[in-house]
């Protein structure tokens, strides 16, 4: 299949977006919304079509899963991305030289942004608004295990965008299959940046792989950090929330460190996640605190590999540190700088920590689970950012803009 002509399509519609005005780009986003929940047991029917395809106990079945509650939720985020300001036209910076030039630094859209995702049907969705509100037009690439979904979803926009006169490649979804990857991959000159979405390997293959700019939204190994000043009920509530809310998220826990003068209250402290049947993997110390208190089934000594793995499942890392400086060793070595936590209440251990984590989103006194656009009031995200260049953390509008120079002039010359 030739896949140049979607490719050349979707840079067509990109000059289109920048006539349509935002009273008409919030319009086509309410009604987005509306039809998502109108449209729930359409979707929910081609959901169930992908769900057969997989084991229920594979860690990315509950990421496919759809539901109306959660389609009500996207549809919720596509109305809070309607109701933000947009960031074109915004000016970063201006000024007037010597010379009597005035300078401009405005906001302005990537252009054509490509997304290759694995099983998160909500994916479809949450790019096309945010990049729509951006001016950019979505070229999406979903794996087949979410390709009805896919599908569906695509032909609801499409259909709101019909009603507008709006052209429907400004949202490109590309075929399910692979050589459909490989095309998206090598489409210099037309897509101006690709997004990976998923698991480290799908990462990593497409970083490896890429000739167009990548903006990596890379996987959660998160650490949660109990200092020996944290508070034992806020240290409680915490780690239940950040492992056993929703499993198979990147901002999941994955590893609780505990500074070994709290260790008394180890076995008080996780003792909420048994409820959950959250398994346990203790390095030697730990365990054997733990062995006489946490149900049996669920406890084991640790390897190794326990550490530095992002889980996506109810399975979470314990070790014990001797103080913040080993901690922040550890999570020096394991972290994907996507979320880290500590639970304390001095002041100083807190500032460090803050300080010293490189991670893209760093917490004191409270859950991982916040790492998300719609929770850091961006209205959705496209990505979580775990690299440093142009975006860092969940990605909004203004991540989906770059910017450009305005000179004006009145006959000047250069000498």
């Amino acid at each position: 299949m030739d896949y140049k002509i979607y490719f050349e399509k979707a840079q067509l519609a990109s000059r289109t977006l920048s006539s349509l005005a935002k009273e008409k780009i919030n319009a086509v986003l309410l009604d987005l919304a509306a039809a998502l929940i109108s449209n729930a047991d359409e979707i929910l029917s081609a959901n169930a079509k992908d769900l057969a395809k997989m084991p229920i106990d594979d860690p990315k079945y509950d990421r496919l899963k759809l539901t109306h509650e959660r389609i009500a939720a996207i549809a919720n985020d596509v109305i809070n991305v309607a109701g933000l300001v947009s960031p074109l036209g915004e000016i970063l910076s201006d000024k007037t030289l010597e010379n009597k030039l005035q300078i401009k630094k405005i906001r302005v859209p990537l252009g054509v942004v490509g997304v290759i995702y694995e099983a998160r049907p909500n994916v479809t969705v949450d790019v096309f608004s945010l990049c729509f509100k951006t001016g950019n037009v979505a070229v999406l690439k979903g794996g087949s295990d979410a390709e009805f979904s896919n599908i569906a979803l695509a032909e609801i926009i499409h259909q709101v965008l019909t009603k507008y006169h709006i052209n429907v490649d400004v949202l490109t979804l590309l075929p399910a299959e692979r050589a459909a990857t490989e095309a998206l991959l090598n489409a210099t000159g037309f897509v101006d940046v690709l997004i990976p979405r998923g698991s480290q390997s799908l990462i990593n293959f497409v970083r490896a792989n890429s000739k167009i700019p990548v903006i990596e939204t890379g996987a959660g190994i998160v650490h949660t950090y109990f200092d020996e000043s944290g508070d034992l009920q806020k240290g409680q509530a915490i780690i239940l929330n950040a492992k056993t809310r929703r499993v198979s998220v990147c901002n999941a826990l994955d590893c609780v460190l505990i500074h070994q003068k709290r260790l008394a209250d180890l076995p008080e402290l996780l003792s909420p996640l048994a409820t959950k049947e959250v398994e346990l993997f203790a390095d030697e110390i730990s365990f054997e605190i733990l062995k006489t208190t946490y149900p049996t089934q669920l406890l084991n000594k640790a390897l190794p590999e326990h550490f530095g793995t992002e889980f996506l499942s109810l399975k979470l890392a314990v070790k014990v540190v001797k103080d913040l400086n080993e901690a922040l060793e550890h999570i020096a070595n394991y972290s994907s700088k996507h979320s880290e936590a500590i639970i304390a209440e001095n002041a100083n251990s807190i500032t460090e920590f803050l300080n010293q984590v490189d991670a893209a989103a760093v917490y004191a006194n409270t859950s991982t689970a916040f790492t998300d656009g719609a929770q850091f009031g961006l209205g959705a995200e496209i990505g979580i950012s775990t690299q440093k260049l142009h975006a860092r953390g969940p990605m909004g509008l203004a991540e989906l803009t770059s910017y450009k120079w305005i000179v004006q002039g009145d006959g000047q010359v250069r000498i």
